[in-house]
């Protein structure tokens, strides 16, 4: 399998995670943003939604979206609940994960991380954001602080899919982390998994 992967990017980190803690091998293509690597990935249709990560399957397929490429890598393994609900509830947090947590966690961080939408972090919007991203890792602290993982009693790809952008939202996307404990224990309970391998590694 090829990775179509964009280094810094938490979308493209959880598939990378997941990889590592499966302790499978991908070849890694990186095409970092506004890299002539993510140019050409585009200009030859290695990106079909245009925009980084996508798993090229063996037989030439290409599968775009990483909470998609998750549930792919992840079926039959430890990471899917059998259980018809535990497993609902994992989509619903990966659901939630695209259309909540990423528009604003990972804006946060990637308005003021990249040169080209620095234009976009004035302070109006850097202030908005930092209460919608202290209101939505809110959500996550609600759940817990009383719960190691996100659905289920066990991990699943809802811990992999929201540690991307969240394990990072205090150095690189300026939130108090320190309010959030019960999120502080799931990263490290992550971070310490047989496997592991952080987002430069």
């Amino acid at each position: 399998m090829k990775l179509y992967s964009m280094p810094s990017s938490g979308n493209s980190f959880k598939v990378r995670l997941l990889l590592a803690l499966l302790g499978r091998d991908a070849h890694i293509v990186s095409v970092e943003d506004d890299s002539p690597a993510l140019a050409d990935a585009k200009q030859t249709g290695r990106l079909p939604f245009g925009k980084a990560p996508v798993l090229e399957l063996d037989d030439g397929r290409l599968l775009p979206e990483s909470n998609a490429i998750l549930h792919f890598l992840g079926r039959g393994t430890e990471f899917v609940p059998a259980d018809p609900f535990d497993h609902a509830e994992m989509l619903a947090w990966m659901f939630w994960e695209q259309n909540a947590h990423e528009g604003v966690i990972a804006v946060r961080a990637g308005i003021q991380h990249y040169p080209r939408r620095r234009h976009l972090a004035t302070p109006e919007r850097l202030s908005e954001l930092l209460d919608r991203g202290h209101e939505i890792l809110q959500v996550m602290e609600d759940r817990l602080s009383d719960h190691d993982w996100l659905a289920g009693g066990a991990i699943s790809l809802a811990d992999i899919c929201l540690y991307a952008y969240t394990h990072t939202a205090g150095e690189r996307g300026g939130f108090d982390m320190s309010r959030f404990p019960g999120i502080n224990r799931w990263i490290a309970r992550i971070s310490a998994l047989p496997g592991y391998k952080g987002l430069l590694e």
